[in-house]
C-alpha cells in the first residue's frame, strides 16, 4: 500500500481524479487530491495565486502524510508537484508525470506551451482584460483537452471549469540536482495528447530524465478517456526504485 497526492491540471480541480483516486483506492493505496488555491472548492482570487502557493498547498497535503507520498502531476500539475519536491524532498516517494509539464531549473511553462506549434490549447485562449486570468473558447474545448471523452461527460465537465491564472504559467521553476533531482520520476506520455504534443511531452521527459516512461494512446485527459489504464500505471510506478545518481 502506498500514498498517492494527484494533483491537477490548469482549469481543473481535483474532482478530475475521482475515477482514478477510486480504482487506486480499490488496490488498497490512500488517495488525497486536494484542489491547488483558486481552483475547484478553494475560493483564493486569482490575484494571490502563484506557483509558490501551489507548491505550497502541495507540501501541506504531504505533511499531513504518515508516509512519502507517490506524488503526480497533470499537464501544468507537473510544474507545481516540482516545486514543491524541491522544497520537501524527503516527503516524495516518486514522482509521475501524466502528459504533464517536467520542467528544467529556470524554465517556465509558457517556454514550451509557445515551442508546441502542434497544440491546440493556445489558439483557444481568452485572456481577462488584466491578463490576470485565462479561460478556453467553449468551441475549441473539446478537441483541445477531451478528444476521446464521450460528448455528454465533456458538457458535465465544461461548467466545472474556472479561470486559470497566469501567473504560475510564467513563473520559473526552480529546482536542484541536490534536492528535487535524488528524486525518481516517471512519465506518463499520452500519444493523441492535443493539448501538449506528444513531441514536446518527449523532448521534457528525454531532457529530465525519468526511470520509467509509460505509454497511453489516448488524448490529453487520461483521468476521463482511459482511467484504468492509467491507474494500473500509477500502480506500477509504486514498485521504482530511485537509481544510485552520481
Amino acid at each position: 500500500m502506498s500514498t498517492f497526492v494527484l494533483v491537477h491540471g490548469a482549469w481543473h480541480g481535483g474532482w478530475v481524479w475521482d475515477k482514478v483516486a477510486t480504482l487506486l483506492r480499490q488496490r488498497g493505496h490512500v488517495v488525497h487530491a486536494p484542489d491547488l488555491p483558486g481552483h475547484g472548492s478553494d475560493k483564493t482570487p486569482v490575484g494571490r495565486v502563484t506557483l509558490q502557493v501551489y507548491a505550497d498547498r502541495v507540501c501541506e497535503v504531504m505533511d499531513s502524510c504518515p508516509e512519502p507520498a507517490f506524488l503526480v502531476g497533470h499537464s501544468m500539475g507537473g510544474v507545481a508537484i516540482s516545486q514543491a519536491a524541491e522544497q520537501r524532498p524527503d516527503r516524495v516517494a516518486a514522482l509521475a508525470y501524466v502528459c504533464a509539464f517536467l520542467l528544467q531549473d529556470g524554465e517556465c511553462l509558457v517556454q514550451w506551451a509557445e515551442a508546441d506549434h502542434e497544440a491546440l490549447v493556445p489558439p483557444n485562449f481568452v485572456f481577462s482584460s488584466d491578463k490576470a486570468s485565462v479561460t478556453l473558447k467553449p468551441e475549441g474545448i473539446a478537441e483541445a483537452l477531451y478528444g476521446d471523452c464521450r460528448r455528454e461527460e465533456v458538457e458535465q465537465i465544461r461548467p466545472l471549469l474556472a479561470a486559470q491564472a497566469t501567473a504560475p504559467l510564467a513563473a520559473p521553476v526552480r529546482v536542484t540536482p541536490e534536492r528535487f533531482g535524488r528524486i525518481p520520476r516517471v512519465y506518463v506520455e499520452c500519444l493523441r495528447d492535443r493539448a501538449i504534443s506528444i513531441a514536446i511531452q518527449r523532448a521534457m521527459y528525454q531532457a529530465a530524465g525519468c526511470e520509467r516512461v509509460f505509454t497511453l494512446d489516448c488524448d490529453h485527459s487520461p483521468m476521463f478517456s482511459c482511467p484504468n489504464e492509467l491507474a494500473a500505471c500509477l500502480d506500477s510506478a509504486t514498485q521504482i526504485k530511485a537509481p544510485a545518481r552520481s
